[in-house]
C-alpha cells in the first residue's frame, strides 16, 4: 500500500495536468526510497522501477499497459490487471499470506538497486535503447 503522501504528490501532479508517467513517478521515488531505508530489497533497478509502476496502476494512475512487443505477455497482462483494479472503484484487500510472501521474497533481495550508480547506469541503458529505436535499419529502407 502507497503512503499518503506519495498519493497526495501523484494528486497533485494530475491535478496540475502533468502526464501519467510524472504522476507514476512518485511511486517509483517512494519505492526506491524504502529500497534505501532497508524495508525491502529489489534483485534489480529494473525490479524497483516495476513495483513502483505496478503500484501506481493499482492506486489510479492512468498509466496504460505497455504495448505488444514492447514486454512479455504476462507483464501486460499483468499491467493490465493492476491498471483495470486501479481504475474500479472497489478496493479488495491483498491475502495476508500473499502479502507476507512478497515482502520475505524482497527482504532477501539486495539493496543496491537503488543506488546513485545503478540508477544511472539504468537510465543511461533505457536513453540507448531508445535512440536505437527511433533509427531507421537498412530492411525497412
Amino acid at each position: 500500500m502507497p503512503e499518503k503522501k506519495t498519493i497526495q504528490r501523484a494528486r497533485k501532479d494530475a491535478h496540475e495536468g502533468k502526464a501519467p508517467s510524472t504522476q507514476a513517478g512518485e511511486f517509483v521515488r517512494e519505492e526506491m526510497e524504502h529500497i534505501r531505508q532497508g524495508k525491502h530489497g529489489a534483485r534489480s533497478t529494473k525490479q524497483a522501477i516495476a513495483i513502483g509502476l505496478s503500484k501506481a496502476r493499482r492506486a489510479g494512475v492512468k498509466l496504460a499497459p505497455p504495448k505488444k512487443g514492447r514486454t512479455s505477455a504476462a507483464t501486460r497482462k499483468k499491467a493490465e490487471r493492476d491498471y483495470q483494479r486501479g481504475q474500479s472503484h472497489s478496493a479488495s484487500k491483498p491475502s495476508p499470506k500473499r502479502s507476507a510472501a512478497r515482502k520475505k521474497a524482497l527482504k532477501r533481495e539486495g539493496h543496491s538497486a537503488a543506488s546513485k550508480a545503478s540508477l544511472s547506469k539504468h537510465a543511461r541503458q533505457a536513453a540507448r535503447n531508445r535512440k536505437r529505436r527511433g533509427k531507421v535499419t537498412s530492411s525497412a529502407r
